[in-house]
């Protein structure tokens, strides 16, 4: 099973569902840090998912529907078009992403290609020039059960919610929960239809 670290430890394997989240450059104050070694990697993940759906400062890039719009349309199509990863779940919140996928092709692979042109993409859109977009790492943890899986798609679809951005998983519109109706009313005519 292959291994790498930066600051972050990184295991993945091809043909295995893999949860990833990654997060707007500076979303998060410098001084944040779970390094201590009593914190789990799971309550550190959980305690900064908390701090990025509560924020009050930093970047918000992707709450501008334009945005969004094009890495939804980014994370339908390297799952369609490229073949990077059968994709199971998504949500594009105001600063951060999370994907649940099987990976086809290295994880290094498809983070570089999908953070890559929606990184190039945005700051075009944006008018940003100089800076990083994406924090350089993302988080990734490799699911282990069924069970799991099942907890993980409930996770993500119910981001929105529980960031008091929607009352229900379905009415969120850069979020894969709308497609079992058909997409939320906002949603029609600017979700892309890639991949549906």
């Amino acid at each position: 099973m292959p291994f790498y670290y930066r600051r972050l430890p990184h295991v993945y394997a091809t043909e295995q569902p893999i949860f990833i989240t990654w997060r707007l450059h500076g979303s998060l104050p410098l001084n944040r840090s779970f390094t201590d070694s009593t914190v789990s990697s799971g309550r550190a993940f959980a305690a900064l998912d908390r701090l990025l759906e509560h924020a009050r400062a930093g970047p918000f890039y992707l709450r501008q529907s334009a945005i969004a719009g094009m890495v939804v349309e980014a994370i339908r199509y390297d799952a369609s078009a490229l073949g990077h990863y059968a994709e199971h779940a998504f949500v594009v919140m105001p600063n951060h992403v999370h994907l649940l996928l099987t990976p086809l092709v290295p994880l290094t692979q498809l983070t570089k290609s999908l953070k890559g042109i929606t990184a190039k993409r945005a700051n075009r859109m944006l008018a940003l020039t100089g800076g990083p977009f994406w924090q350089e790492e993302s988080y990734d943890h490799l699911v282990r059960d069924q069970r799991e899986f099942h907890r993980i798609v409930r996770y993500i679809e119910q981001n929105p919610v529980r960031a008091g951005l929607a009352k229900e998983a379905c009415e969120y519109g850069w979020s894969s929960a709308g497609r079992a109706t058909g997409g939320s009313p906002a949603d029609q005519g600017v979700r892309p239809t890639i991949g549906r």
